[in-house]
């Protein structure tokens, strides 16, 4: 017996403890020998990861040797294309990555079991800032930087067992990947959706480099670099995303529907695209003495709530606007005042009132229903108003805008309000105190319009003004702006133009692409910041491609979101050398089906992805529409090409933090007394620490290295803990303590597997296992079973049921993805069903085990091919290349193994009487009535509930009412007392 252990053993598969002599065939010491075995699961890993990459091999050299006899042959319906956003190679994976990369390679798996031609690919955003920041801290190439941390991302990937396609590897700052992002860049200037302009950026002092205006945060800062962002004037290269702002927003509709895209990410780029239908209005300008305007007649604000103008007050311009400049040219007064605003801030409120100068609301000549909107408006400089917004004024509405009502309670002598809006659909007012900044009702200054909802009436109460008085302008306004894409760095794509002063800006040629990166040592070596593109003449000076006179190349090097807005693309046909992407790979394996990642890229990375995919997409490989002259294409700027079909966000790793109970400081590790892990204690003073669960950073000492995770439980444990922790798109609070959980569920599974196939075979095992063939007993066949049969059939019922009703509900699961955290549990409820139904025939357990077994493989991709070879010895890998569909799919059997009886529990005035064996409520019965006297019938049938009942006390039959559970589960009789 101990022999046949040991061959089962094998190198990496199990540690074994010294033989105990046993009776040869006892079934108890059977189960004891198999469960003095120590599953070794880092072990595993190791054995399973070699398995995979020699039938990868061999694989690969078997389709090489028929693609040389054999035309590929590809059903876009066949392939499954699953990708997880990138990593930048900082050198180091952390758990946020091991989460990520756990949910991309399970739903890989799982795709892959099920037959699909599944392409899982991995690569590296390989430029940027920090690369550049790093190789002037250590005076090395930041080519080289970036190629070792590359090296050493990827053996930690390889520990995860990830299925990763890595003959499709690239890296963002490999000559050959940015040779296309060059070609992409010429194909859009060809398109017109490149242009390049003289505007003012945001310059960052210490990175010295130019930032796009999403990487300036509120207070004015570098997203990066923390820097106080300044304002400069330079030439700069734009992407003309605006001119796709109306697909962009059109599109996200197909992305809401089925719940393909999370609600959230939605929500987020529609506010980022910002469309708001608003109006522009003129105020007629009077003065009192018309030269004081300075020819100016009327002024024109912006609004986007157009339907507030009945609630205007006052009009405030801004002290950098014309007007303000102009008026101060011959009014002292207000020279004076804008002096005092040099060492004030746009926060403040304190505003000078034009007092010669007055505006006319146009609402008041719009009819005379508006008489009362006729009185002159006072005009006010303001320093809260921005010169560089819209036209430099206001309408002031101290009712519906936070800063108008500031301004108005700290300049105005009486501080009326006047309220055009009210959540009252009387039009009361009475009730608001402050102003009012949502959607409502009009109130009584809203003449014909009032106590209508304030959404509703927006464009009937411009066109009004419009048609009276020429005054008002429905307008349709966009936050969106073009993408600037330049950046005065080192470690970017080069920007592919040639600048000649005889014939401008030129496209490099495309034999001349790639236009590579020059050797810059000596900029590295001596620590220098700044862009030294710039003084490598040798590079820079080039002749014109038009005129073949002398000329410089472009020194600005492209926005690293340029990279990753195509990097999906360029997956699909790596070793393409002629075109970014051949239109075979395009409608074959594109768009992306599952894109997961992180919700912080939701904004920017998304939107840039699916500009470009759009604008590419559009011209090489568009739809065709349908017109009044038959199929079109679809123009370019209409183009509905999506790049990803379904996108998953996951929530973010948060670790275990410690702090001092008394000054809130976070604890490093040697600072607390781990040795009881559920009372832990400060080293320096015994006290119990304030432990919380925050993002890791090493500030806080609460990070965790993932391959320690890895080579101390496993992969697949550790896989199998990340997703059982916590729902995909909810925050992980990682704690390693708690893994013990799923150690113990894998090695009952391990141990019942070795039990299993160390028992006595049944007849019939190593037929495919048919489960309405085999539940399929006639009422004469089950009588005739005796007791100990009886046992056996019940139990395998039960077992084969949780079988059942477990493969929809994990499939569910892993087609949902975000409810990964439920397969586990399901799991470990099948494991328990298959285990302690240990009366069910060996049959029975054995394809029960085999389904669990395929049910777990893709979250424990090793672990369940080591039970697979045991279960299955003579068949193929489940993760072969060459395994068909290895997925379990219900087999119909479920109708034959529903309970026909069921417990039920009897109580007697609320107290539990006995417990009886009664058959399933009738379908027939649906009335409360009809089911009382029924399930009194069944019960009182049962000689323990007669004997228990017998009492006059429990006589149910007198019962005044009867509360039914459940359709049957349980019954209490209200029965009076004698």
């Amino acid at each position: 017996m101990y022999r046949t252990i040991r061959k089962l053993a094998g190198p990496g598969r199990l540690k074994l403890s010294a033989p105990t002599p046993i009776p040869k065939w006892s079934p108890v010491a059977l189960y004891r020998c198999y469960a003095t075995a120590q599953l070794d699961l880092p072990a595993l890993d190791r054995t399973w990861r070699q398995r995979w990459s020699d039938d990868q091999l061999l694989s690969q050299h078997w389709l090489t040797a028929r693609s040389r006899t054999a035309p590929s042959t590809q059903n876009p319906d066949d392939h499954m294309y699953i990708l997880s956003m990138f990593p930048y190679p900082s050198g180091k994976l952390h758990l946020g990555h091991l989460r990520v990369y756990t949910i991309v390679d399970t739903i890989a798996r799982y795709h892959k079991l099920r037959g699909r031609n599944v392409l899982l690919p991995m690569g590296w955003d390989a430029f940027g800032l920090p690369a550049e920041n790093a190789a002037i801290e250590r005076g090395i190439d930041p080519a080289e930087w970036t190629r070792d941390n590359i090296a050493r991302m990827k053996d930690q990937l390889e520990l995860m067992n990830g299925i990763f396609d890595w003959s499709k590897e690239l890296a963002t700052c490999d000559p050959t990947f940015y040779k296309h992002t060059q070609k992409l860049f010429l194909l859009f200037h060809q398109l017109g959706l490149v242009n390049r302009q003289r505007a003012i950026v945001n310059w960052d002092p210490i990175d010295k480099t130019v930032l796009a205006n999403e990487q300036v945060d509120s207070e004015g800062r570098s997203w990066r670099s923390g820097a106080v962002v300044e304002q400069r004037p330079l030439e700069q290269w734009f992407f003309r995303i605006t001119e796709f702002k109306e697909a962009l927003l059109r599109d996200l509709e197909e992305l809401a529907k089925e719940d393909c895209w999370p609600e959230r990410v939605l929500a987020m780029q529609k506010n980022w695209l910002g469309r708001t239908t608003g109006a522009k209005y003129r105020f007629p300008l009077t003065a009192d003495h018309e030269t004081q305007l300075k020819g100016l007649k009327d002024l024109e604000i912006y609004t986007t709530r157009p339907e507030t103008i009945f609630g205007a007050q006052f009009i405030a311009i801004s002290p950098n606007s014309k007007l303000a400049k102009d008026l101060a040219s011959s009014d002292p007064k207000i020279l004076k005042y804008l002096e005092t605003l040099e060492d004030s801030t746009e926060s403040s409120m304190q505003g000078y009132r034009i007092p010669y100068i007055r505006a006319h609301n146009p609402v008041g000549r719009a009819g005379a229903e508006y008489s009362h909107q006729t009185t002159p408006l006072p005009v006010y400089i303001a320093p809260y108003v921005r010169g560089d917004y819209e036209t430099g004024a206001v309408m002031g509405v101290p009712a519906h805008d936070a800063r108008d009502y500031a301004f108005w309670q700290q300049n105005s002598s009486s501080g009326e309000i006047k309220y055009a809006i009210t959540p009252d659909p009387t039009g009361s007012s009475a009730n608001i105190d402050g102003p009012y900044l949502e959607s409502g009702y009009m109130t009584e200054l809203a003449g014909q319009y009032s106590h209508k909802p304030s959404d509703e009436v927006v464009e009937p109460i411009v066109e009004q003004i419009q048609n009276k008085t020429q005054l008002a302008e429905l307008r349709t306004k966009w936050k969106l702006r073009d993408w600037l894409i330049s950046r005065q760095r080192y470690w970017g794509t080069p920007i592919p133009i040639i600048h000649c002063e005889t014939c401008g800006p030129q496209p490099v040629p495309d034999d001349q692409l790639p236009v590579e990166l020059p050797k810059v040592d000596h900029h590295w070596a001596g620590g220098q910041a700044g862009n030294p593109l710039e003084s490598v003449k040798d590079w820079v000076n080039t002749s014109c491609p038009k005129c073949h006179g002398p000329a410089k190349r472009d020194t600005d090097t492209m926005d690293t979101f340029v990279d990753s807005s195509w990097y999906y693309m360029r997956f699909t046909d790596v070793d393409n050398k002629d075109s970014p992407i051949s239109e075979i790979a395009a409608r074959t394996c594109l768009p992306v089906d599952i894109y997961i990642g992180g919700v912080e890229h939701a904004i920017l990375h998304l939107l840039y992805a699916r500009f470009f995919y759009k604008a590419i997409m559009g011209h090489l490989y568009p739809k065709d529409r349908k017109d009044i002259t038959g199929r079109i294409d679809e123009p370019l700027y209409e183009s509905s090409h999506e790049p990803f079909k379904r996108l998953i966000t996951q929530g973010m790793v948060h670790g275990k933090t410690y702090l001092d109970p008394d000054t809130g400081r976070f604890l490093k590790p040697d600072e607390i007394d781990l040795s009881n892990p559920s009372e832990p204690r400060l080293v320096a003073s015994g006290k119990t620490p304030v432990i919380t669960y925050e993002k890791m950073s090493k500030s806080k000492h609460n990070g965790v290295d993932p391959t320690n995770v890895i080579l101390k439980h496993g992969a697949d444990a550790t896989r199998a803990h990340i997703l059982f922790q916590a729902p995909v798109a909810e925050v992980l609070n990682w704690d390693d303590d708690k893994i013990v959980g799923i150690l113990r569920w894998l090695r009952r599974v391990h141990e019942h597997v070795h039990t299993l196939i160390a028992t006595v075979p049944d007849s019939g095992d190593s037929a495919p296992f048919d489960g309405k063939e085999y539940f399929s007993k006639t009422e004469d066949e089950l009588s005739a079973l005796d007791k100990e049969q009886t046992t056996q059939w019940k139990d395998s019922m039960a077992v084969w049921r949780t079988v059942q009703e477990s493969i929809p509900s994990i499939t569910a699961s892993y087609e949902k993805v975000y409810t990964l955290n439920t397969v586990v549990s399901t799991l470990m409820s099948l494991t328990n069903a298959i285990i302690e139904k240990s009366n069910a025939s060996r049959r029975v357990r054995l394809a029960a085990t085999t389904e669990l077994v395929r049910l777990m493989a893709p979250i424990a991709p090793a672990f369940a091919e080591e039970c697979w070879s045991l279960l299955r010895p003579d068949t193929d890998m489940l993760f072969s290349e060459a395994a068909g569909v290895q997925w379990p799919v219900p087999d119909g059997s479920l109708p034959l193994l529903k309970v026909k009886r069921t417990k039920c529990t009897v109580s007697v005035n609320g107290k539990k009487r006995c417990v009886v064996d009664i058959p399933l409520k009738p379908a027939s019965i649906e009335d409360s009535a009809a089911l009382e006297m029924w399930i009194t019938e069944q019960v009182l049938q049962s000689p323990e509930a007669r004997e228990r009942l017998g009492a006059p006390e429990n006589d149910i039959r007198k019962a005044t009412k009867v509360f039914v559970v459940k359709g049957g589960k349980g019954v209490n009789y209200l029965v009076p007392k004698m």
